[in-house]
């Protein structure tokens, strides 16, 4: 049973850093083999793609969040990361992770952890 579980959210203040882990549970091929996103849905909006990074280790980023979010992935943990700096208000939301098996043609998708930035 593959399970996401995504850790790291808070509440911070504007222009504060947090660092969002996702750890991909019970099959390590599934996280090698595949591109791993971030996602997230604020209040009344669609959920929406903040960052993917590939096997390959290419790289793809929201315009909304770019040159403030990293994405990274460590192959031997399984697991992937989102650096998040200079956080805005606008950046409140409920952040997902996300796979697409290409093998077992199928979305996996975690819980989701909140982030809220606030004065």
């Amino acid at each position: 049973q593959v399970q996401l579980v995504e850790s790291g959210g808070g509440l911070v203040k504007p222009g504060t850093s947090l660092r969002l882990s996702c750890a991909c549970l019970g099959s390590g091929s599934i996280f090698s083999s595949n591109t791993m996103d971030w996602y997230r849905q604020a209040p009344g909006k669609e959920r929406e793609l903040v960052a993917s990074i590939t096997t390959g280790g290419s790289l793809n980023y929201a315009d909304s969040v770019k040159g403030r979010f990293t994405i990274s992935r460590d192959n031997a943990k399984n697991t992937v990361y989102l650096q998040m700096n200079s956080l805005r208000p606008e950046d409140t939301a409920v952040y997902y992770c996300h796979v697409f098996s290409r093998f077992q043609i199928r979305h996996y998708w975690g819980p989701g952890t909140q982030v809220t930035v606030s004065s």
